[in-house]
């Protein structure tokens, strides 16, 4: 039985995803634990990218996802003998779930304005 090279490649990419998710957590939570919130924070406007420009990243990234699977399919319709099925279906399932990834932020910044345009003035 062959493995495949580009599901062991997915699963890799899933498991680092998975890492860094929980990384972020435990750094999250220690950060918590540690900062005092009344005291003020020497943070640099230069230091990291606004808010506007990292979700302009993650729709550009989707995007991009959705791009290549729908390149991938092409070439496999049109008879592609490089492009196989496995791949052109990974590719259609990763754009798919960042396409969900990025409709449920979009849902919850939705509901966060809508929540802060409620609260008394």
């Amino acid at each position: 039985m062959e493995v495949r090279s580009d599901i062991s490649q997915v699963l890799s990419q899933m498991r680092q995803m998975k890492s860094q998710v929980q990384d972020q957590t435990r750094t999250s939570a220690e950060i918590g634990q540690v900062m005092d919130i009344n005291q003020p924070r020497n943070v640099e406007k230069d230091d990291a990218p606004e808010f506007s420009q990292l979700l302009k990243m993650a729709v550009d990234q989707v995007n991009d996802t959705q791009k290549t699977a729908g390149a991938l399919a092409t070439a496999y319709e049109k008879g592609d003998p490089t492009v196989d099925i496995p791949e052109v279906m990974i590719a259609s399932q990763k754009a798919s779930v960042a396409f969900q990834a990025m409709t449920q932020v979009r849902n919850k910044l939705i509901s966060a304005y809508e929540d802060i345009m409620k609260m008394p003035i």
